[in-house]
C-alpha cells in the first residue's frame, strides 16, 4: 500500500503552539474577568431593583468561567477567544475534527480540576508529544495552529493519513 503524500509532521501542526497557549490564557483570563466583573454589576443592580430577592443570582458567578470555555470549545471556531487570537484552534486527535460535546465537557472539567490542584500538572505539556496538556490527553484532543490546519485542508492530507489515493 502506497500513498500520494509522505505523512505528517507533529510539528507542522503544533509548532509554537506552547507559548501561544499561555498567551491565550492570560487573555482568557482577562475576558472572563471583565465578563465576571460586568455580570456581578448588573446582579448587584438586579438585587436592588428587586428590594434583596435578586441577590441570590450572584451564585451563578462561579459558573461563568466553565460556560465561557465549555461553549467556545463547541463554537464554530472550537477556540476560546484568546486562542483565536493567537491562532490556535482545538480539535480531536485521532482526525482533528472539531471536539465532540462530551470531549469538550471532558476537557473543560479536568482542567478546572488541574487548576484546583495548584495548576502544576500544565507542566505535562513540556515533555508530551504534540505539546498535550493532562486536560487534551484525557479528553482526546489537541491544540493545532489555524494556518497548518488551512494548509492541510488545502492539500487533502489528515492527521492520521496523508491525502492521495490507495494502491491496490
Amino acid at each position: 500500500m502506497s500513498y500520494a503524500n509522505p505523512p505528517l509532521d507533529d510539528h507542522f501542526l503544533t509548532s509554537g503552539v506552547l507559548g501561544r497557549r499561555c498567551l491565550a490564557w492570560l487573555f482568557d483570563i482577562f475576558l472572563i474577568a471583565v465578563l465576571v466583573w460586568v455580570l456581578w454589576w448588573i446582579l448587584m443592580m438586579f438585587g436592588v431593583l428587586t428590594l434583596g430577592l435578586g441577590f441570590g443570582a450572584v451564585t451563578i458567578l462561579p459558573v461563568v468561567p466553565f460556560c465561557y470555555h465549555f461553549l467556545s470549545l463547541l463554537g464554530s471556531s472550537t477556540a476560546t477567544p484568546g486562542q483565536q487570537m493567537t491562532g490556535l484552534t482545538v480539535r480531536r486527535d485521532y482526525d482533528l475534527g472539531p471536539p465532540m460535546p462530551m470531549q469538550a465537557l471532558i476537557s473543560v472539567l479536568a482542567f478546572y480540576l488541574t487548576l484546583a490542584t495548584s495548576g502544576v500538572l500544565l507542566v505535562v505539556a513540556l515533555v508530551t508529544r504534540r505539546h498535550r496538556t493532562l486536560h487534551d490527553l484525557v479528553s482526546g484532543l489537541v491544540v493545532v495552529r489555524v494556518a497548518a490546519m488551512r494548509t492541510l485542508t488545502e492539500t487533502g492530507g489528515s492527521w492520521n493519513m496523508p491525502g492521495g489515493t490507495f494502491a491496490s
